[in-house]
């Protein structure tokens, strides 16, 4: 199994920046698919952005396209996630997750195709 922690969440004033951070530990993997995912209160769990270990390939969903910024460290099994231009609509539980089952290029953005999830780490933009 996979244990996913994540951190670097915060309050900001919008149009700033945060930068989230994802480590995981236990069994590795030689190729695996990592996603940031967000959720408020009474919405279904949104994909973010994702990333392919073996190429790197990116996928975003629209709304944060050129905002949000997903990377990883090659040494371990992690993702990180630079979000600029922050706005009020941003604000969510953000949740790192990875997928060793459905792997693709670019990685998918839908919830149900990751196996582990971390936590996750609340984001808060005010006006």
């Amino acid at each position: 199994t996979v244990q996913l922690v994540e951190s670097g969440g915060g309050s900001v004033q919008a149009g700033g920046s945060l930068r989230l951070s994802c480590v995981a530990s236990g069994q590795s993997y030689s190729n695996y698919c990592m996603g940031w995912f967000r959720q408020v209160p009474g919405k279904q769990r949104e994909g973010v952005a994702s990333i392919y270990y073996g190429t790197g390939s990116t996928d975003y969903t629209d709304s944060v396209k050129g905002r949000f910024t997903i990377s990883q460290d090659n040494a371990k099994m992690s993702a990180y996630l630079q979000m600029n231009s922050l706005s009020p609509e941003d604000t969510a539980m953000y949740y790192c997750a990875a997928s060793v089952t459905y792997l693709g290029n670019p990685c998918s953005l839908l919830p149900w195709r990751y196996d582990y999830w971390g936590q996750g780490t609340q984001v808060t933009v005010s006006s």
